[in-house]
This record gives structure tokens, C-alpha cells and sequence, in this order.
């Protein structure tokens, strides 16, 4: 039970992301994309990121973008198990929601190239994945429902009809991605770029439950733990007490009343074993594991122009990364197989997905763009420790629209739209780590401060679906029963319906941002 426990709370893939784009890649790290979401085939310093075989089209010189956004995101899950009633915080009611907000206040990037003859030499520099932190105050559904069973399994034999318990968890977790490279124009039309991405990551994951909790027929909360302890010691005394009695009545040759302590000293016995899982189970648990790593991928570009017509595309390459825990639970992790992923020195699987990304702009008009994107996020092919990507449908898929207009010589307004379509299962989704797929919505503008200084701002929101999960047996709860009480019980709470439960996902997310791009 406390293994169970202490592995969905230290699963804190909770990644903090203040984030436009896939489940694992943050694509929003310049204000002008904040603003438009369409610049696969724009031409401009932004396309250090975006078209990095575009910016060879830019003035010969040096140009430079410094980017700073302020996102914030809640998450929310809304768990419905039958047990929650008898939280004594719960008011009778089954259904609860836990709500985890996540923000980054500040997230800095960076783009800069220098252009000479037909080479553009570039560096960027961006939080391409996470970038904040998120908290649950309260825990989450997959906490409270192992500690709700206590009352459940337990009113009849030994009178708990209630719980309560202290949970959190906290995930923090920054992506640092340095990309470098050159961009070649080999005539007016054609540009092609090749170059690598760094990325190191560094992450904290914090949570515990503690001080759980139990009603007993009196109406009195106790600790568990020093309950069940009490009990369990109470029980292996009266079972020694049985024993000894039985060896009496042996040894007189009444052997009705031996055979009748032997039963009671077995029963007792059992009892007591019963009790020691309960208290080991209701123990205090933390963990703090620090991770760090880093991994490195080649990235290709091309872009071609025809007249007012401009296209661009990139792979990203897959980067594969393995994260070192520094864990303030090595210990715990030794003895307990769900720990494995959080031992002190053991290297975890995060790898980021490989990205392809295309689109076209359309000039209009000198004052009037258009502009069309697509992505695809190779997550299937990304592993992650227990290989949770296997479990989607398939990969991730984003389409983009946006709009620029120069209304004078010094103002620009642009308007972008992107929807995020993740392949999501009931496999994949689980209240620790989920997703959901989104519209977003981004507009803001850019002014002409000099003839070579621009100042960018941007606002953009997310609008997220919303995925409901139900299942008879929740967060896999008959393994836990069938530890505590027997497989038989395990399978008749099911059979029953006792153990139903289900989840409704879903998300908000905003960000500001403010930008400066320099020619010089």
C-alpha cells in the first residue's frame, strides 16, 4: 500500500509548461510566434527557431531578438470514487476536484544571426520544454482513493467509518535548449540550414502524504499508524497469551481446549500480521529527487521563394536524453521496486521527440500577409520511462493559421491560431501526467521604436478540450485490496462496483510577452 503510495506521488511528470505545442516541446519562444503561430514560412530573426533556412533571406549584419513571457496554468481533474464520502473534509460527497497551477513568471529567449554573402550563422536560445513549476496543494485522486479504502475494507471488521489525510505534490522542471548553425543561400530562391540542438534539463519533484488519518466507532480521529501499531501489538500479545494457554492445556491432555487456543493463537497471529501491513502502510512518506541531463540532435532546414510566395520546413531530429537523479529517498528506493525510477544515481529515460514542421506565407499586398503552418511531434518514437508514450494512439499533430498587417510604417498587428490534436487513450491518461488537445488563440503587435529596433508584444490563451476516463477497477486499486484483504475481496469489489471510478480532465493556460529584435 505505501509503495503504491509513494509511486504516484513522486510521478510528478507534472512538467510546469508555460507552453504553445506538443506534449513534451515547448515552440513558443519568440513574442512574434505569440502573436502569430504561423512562421514556418515567414522570413525573419524569429526563424532561428521557427525557419532556420529562411533567415540566409535577412540584410547582411548582425540581428537579434530578446524575448521575455509570463505564462500561468492551472490543471484540473475532477475525480468521482464512491469512497470520498467518507473523507471527513469530502462532506459526504464522492466527487472532489484537485486543481494543480503551474507558473513560469518568467521565461527568457534568445535569437541571434549574423549574415554575410550567402551565409547566415545563427544561435538560439530558449526554454524548449517545461518551464515552471506546478503544485497540487491538496494531492490528487490517485492519493486520496488508496487512503479512502481504509474505511471501506475496514468499517465492519474494526469499526473506521471515516479518514483524512495531508497531501502534496509539486513538479518543477526546466528544459534548456542552445541551438547553433548556418543557413546557406545557394540562389534567390532556395536556402538550406543544418545545425544542432543541445538540450539540458534539470527537474524537481516534491510530494508526501502524512499524518493519515482514521475515524474509529467512537466518533475520535487517530493516527493511523500509531493506531494500527497499537493494535498490532495488542493482537501479538493476546496471541502469545493463546499460545501459552495452549501449551497448558496440552500438557493436561485436554485436547478440545489446546485445539481451541491453538485456533485463537493463529487467529490472533494473523490479526497482528494484518495490523503491522496496515501501520507500515500508513506510514509518513516523502521524496525530493533532483534530476539532471542533457542530450544533443542535428537539426535541417530549407526554404524556398517564388515571387510572393515563400515556404519553409525543418526536422528536428529525436534527442535523447537520460536524466541522474539526486534523491533524498536512496534508501526507500532500494527496498521498494515503484521507487526504482527516483533511486539516488539511476538514469531516467526523458527523450525529446523528433519534430517536422512546414508551412508557406503569401504577401498579398507589401502591407498584407498570410500565413499556414503544420507540425508533427514524433512522441510514439520518444521513450520516457515506463515507456508511457507507447500507450497513445499515435503522434501529435498541430495546425496554424495566422495574419499580419503593417498598418503604418512603424505599427504591425498580427493575429495567429493553432490547434494541438493529441491521439490520447485511457492507457496514456492518468491524473499525475495528462493532456488534453487545445485551440489557441494569439494576437499583438509590433512597433517600430527605430529604424532598427522593433518592440514586440504578444498575449496568447489556450482553450483546452476536456477527456473523461472511467473504469471499474480506479487507478488499479484491486491490486492494492488484494494485498490487504485477498484476491477474493479484490475481485467481489469489482464485480460490485465498489471500486468504479473516473476522472475529467482538463486545462487553462495564458501568457503575456515582450519582445525587442535589433539590426545591426
Amino acid at each position: 500500500m505505501k509503495m503504491k503510495w509513494v509511486a504516484s506521488a513522486m510521478m510528478l511528470a507534472l512538467s510546469a509548461t508555460a507552453t504553445a505545442g506538443g506534449l513534451l516541446t515547448n515552440t513558443n519562444q519568440n513574442i512574434v510566434f505569440c502573436r502569430n503561430f504561423a512562421r514556418e514560412g515567414a522570413i525573419g530573426i524569429d526563424g532561428v527557431y521557427s525557419n532556420p533556412a529562411g533567415v540566409a533571406l535577412l540584410d547582411t549584419g548582425f540581428h537579434l531578438s530578446l524575448n521575455l513571457q509570463s505564462a500561468r496554468q492551472t490543471r484540473t481533474v475532477t475525480s468521482t470514487f464512491g469512497p470520498f464520502n467518507l473523507g471527513v473534509e469530502n462532506g459526504g460527497n464522492s466527487t472532489k476536484k484537485y486543481e494543480g497551477e503551474a507558473n513560469a513568471p518568467l521565461v527568457p529567449s534568445l535569437q541571434l544571426a549574423y549574415n554575410t554573402g550567402k551565409w547566415s550563422f545563427q544561435f538560439g536560445f530558449a526554454v524548449t520544454g517545461g518551464g515552471g513549476k506546478c503544485t497540487f496543494d491538496e494531492g490528487l485522486g490517485s492519493f486520496e482513493s488508496n487512503v479512502a479504502l481504509l474505511p471501506m475494507l475496514l468499517k465492519d471488521k474494526m469499526g473506521i467509518t471515516g479518514y483524512d489525510v495531508d497531501c502534496y505534490m509539486r513538479g518543477r522542471q526546466y528544459y534548456y535548449g542552445f541551438t547553433g548553425g548556418a543557413a546557406y543561400r545557394i540562389n534567390d530562391n532556395l536556402s538550406v540550414y543544418g545545425g544542432l540542438r543541445m538540450l539540458y534539463a534539470r527537474a524537481n519533484y516534491y510530494g508526501y502524504m502524512k499524518n493519515i488519518r482514521v475515524k474509529t466507532s467512537d466518533g475520535t480521529m487517530q493516527n493511523a499508524n500509531t493506531y494500527f501499531s497499537s493494535l498490532s501489538t495488542q493482537a501479538a500479545e493476546a496471541a502469545g497469551k493463546a499460545a501459552e494457554a495452549a501449551i497448558l492445556y496440552t500438557n493436561a491432555g485436554d485436547e478440545t481446549n489446546a485445539a481451541k487456543y491453538t485456533a485463537l493463537a493463529d487467529e490472533y497471529k494473523a490479526q497482528a500480521t494484518q495490523l503491522v501491513g496496515l501501520a507500515y502502510a500508513t506510514q509518513d512518506v516523502s521524496l525530493n529527487c533532483d534530476e539532471d541531463g542533457w542530450g544533443v540532435a542535428p537539426i535541417i532546414g530549407v526554404d524556398y521563394k517564388l515571387g510572393n510566395l515563400n515556404l519553409g520546413a525543418k526536422y528536428e531530429f529525436k534527442t535523447s536524453m537520460r536524466l541522474t537523479n539526486v534523491s533524498a529517498n536512496s534508501a526507500s528506493a532500494d527496498n521498494l521496486a515503484q521507487l526504482s525510477r527516483f533511486k539516488d544515481g539511476n538514469k531516467v529515460a526523458e527523450d525529446s521527440p523528433a519534430l517536422l514542421t512546414f508551412g508557406g506565407q503569401y504577401e498579398f499586398t507589401p502591407k498584407f500577409r498570410a500565413m499556414l503552418g503544420y507540425h508533427l511531434y514524433f512522441d510514439k518514437d520518444a521513450t520516457a520511462y515506463g515507456y508511457r508514450q507507447k500507450l497513445l494512439g499515435g503522434n501529435t499533430m498541430e495546425y496554424l493559421a495566422g495574419m499580419e498587417w503593417d498598418i503604418t510604417k512603424r505599427i504591425q498587428a498580427s493575429i495567429g491560431g493553432q490547434r494541438t490534436q493529441y491521439d490520447l487513450t485511457d492507457a496514456y491518461m492518468n491524473d499525475m501526467t495528462f493532456n488534453v488537445s487545445s485551440y489557441a488563440l494569439g494576437f499583438g503587435a509590433g512597433v517600430k521604436i527605430t529604424k532598427r529596433m522593433k518592440l514586440n508584444l504578444s498575449y496568447f490563451q489556450c482553450f483546452y478540450d476536456e477527456y473523461d476516463k472511467e473504469t471499474n477497477d480506479y487507478n488499479n486499486l484491486s491490486s492494492l485490496v488484494s494485498q490487504l484483504a485477498g484476491q477474493e475481496t479484490a475481485n467481489a469489489l469489482v464485480t460490485s462496483g465498489q471500486l468504479k471510478g473516473s476522472d475529467h480532465f482538463t486545462r487553462t493556460n495564458y501568457a503575456f510577452g515582450l519582445g525587442l529584435d535589433i539590426d545591426f
